[in-house]
């Protein structure tokens, strides 16, 4: 049966068509914590509509998160596509607009599954956070969005321009607008140039009495295009996956910018020794992660790259998985394990099972509350 699985595994991808995500896509995300709070009266789910236009593997995008009129925020995003799995991680970047009066602003993270359904197109994963003041967690949750039409707000230039860029490359046989053949003869409307005398002769004269027929030439004036949309007027404090103003980005996003990463306290204030060097050939790589030793309530966080992709994690004898997307265009990757805690038998002890590719790798780790573990990846074709 593994063997059925794996084969369907390696099969499936290349069914799947590459899918360009450029357009509008609208849902909603909702924290974990949320749970208990849930009820018929109070909605904790926090309104997303995501812009993106897609270049190749990477992508340039705005995010737009609000919960009625209690929180509003526009962010710059940026992420990347892997063709292969269709899997998506959006990153946020510079916040553009942000309405706050209470609460912390924090970094969104969304690790998203295309799929499609009929004509339906869906993102559906997960999304962790970081407080941009303190480094602390700000929750993680789920993601949920669909392809749409129209914008709450209004189309960005960049999506706009993209979508026309993709409309103009598709070959013409792929048009929906073609007619399809005719079964039997079709009468023909006269053309103009039947009811148009030639040039070379004069144009015959009416009728006495007959009015006197307006000019065909004529030429019409071309509609006015009606006025670009504006955004609602909204009084909404600050979302909670919005970051914050960060120097040297424009608000185009911009393909390929690498926004300035935020070094989270608990990198930034402990040692960080290299434990283990690993080249792959690949980018996805997985992690499972177990105590290597008695189970001890021993708590850790992992960031890829400063950013958090597992937080305050309890390391039991069944691992935590996690998958990471390696940014191919880097050739270097760092991975920081974080102990939250060292349990009730210090120090914290963890055991990391990383598969790349059909390579498999044991990483044997000790951090504590003054140092961390790193564990780099060089990524090599």
């Amino acid at each position: 049966m593994r063997r059925l699985y794996l084969f369907l595994f390696f099969i499936a991808p290349i069914l799947l068509q590459a899918q360009d995500i450029t357009g509008i896509w609208q849902g909603h995300f909702r924290s974990s914590s949320a749970t208990s709070m849930r009820s018929t009266v109070f909605d904790d789910r926090y309104r997303f509509e995501v812009q993106i236009a897609q270049h190749g593997k990477a992508f340039e995008g705005v995010t737009y998160s609000y919960l009625s009129s209690f929180f509003y925020g526009k962010a710059a995003a940026v992420g990347t596509v892997n063709p292969k799995t269709q899997k998506i991680m959006l990153q946020e970047g510079k916040l553009l607009e942000v309405r706050n009066s209470t609460g912390d602003v924090c970094i969104m993270t969304c690790f998203l599954q295309y799929s499609k359904s009929g004509d339906e197109e869906f993102l559906e994963g997960t999304y962790v956070s970081m407080n941009i003041r303190d480094s602390s967690n700000c929750g993680r949750g789920t993601v949920f969005l669909r392809k749409v039409t129209t914008s709450d707000f209004y189309p960005e230039p960049f999506v706009v321009k993209r979508e026309k860029e993709l409309k103009a490359a598709r070959p013409p046989s792929t048009a929906k607008t073609a007619p399809p053949a005719a079964s039997h003869p079709v009468a023909k409307p006269p053309s103009v140039a039947s009811t148009t005398p030639p040039a070379n002769k004069p144009a015959a004269k009416p009728a006495p009495g007959a009015p006197t027929p307006k000019p065909t030439t004529t030429a019409r004036k071309a509609p006015t295009a009606p006025p670009a949309p504006v955004p609602p007027p909204m009084s909404r404090a600050t979302v909670h996956n919005q970051t914050m103003q960060q120097p040297g980005n424009d608000s185009s996003g911009g393909i390929g910018r690498k926004f300035p990463t935020i070094v989270p306290g608990v990198i930034k204030d402990r040692e960080n020794p290299v434990v283990k060097t690993i080249v792959v050939h690949t980018t996805e790589v997985t992690l499972n992660i177990y105590d290597d030793g008695a189970i001890d309530h021993d708590t850790v966080s992992v960031y890829l790259d400063n950013r958090p992709v597992i937080l305050h994690a309890m390391l039991t004898d069944r691992p935590i998985v996690v998958t990471l997307h390696l940014d191919e265009s880097n050739a270097y990757h760092e991975v920081v394990m974080v102990a939250d805690n060292e349990g009730e038998i210090p120090p914290n002890t963890s055991l990391m099972i990383v598969k790349a590719g059909d390579k498999e790798y044991e990483v044997r780790i000790t951090s504590t509350e003054q140092k961390n573990a790193v564990i780099k990846f060089e990524y090599a074709k």
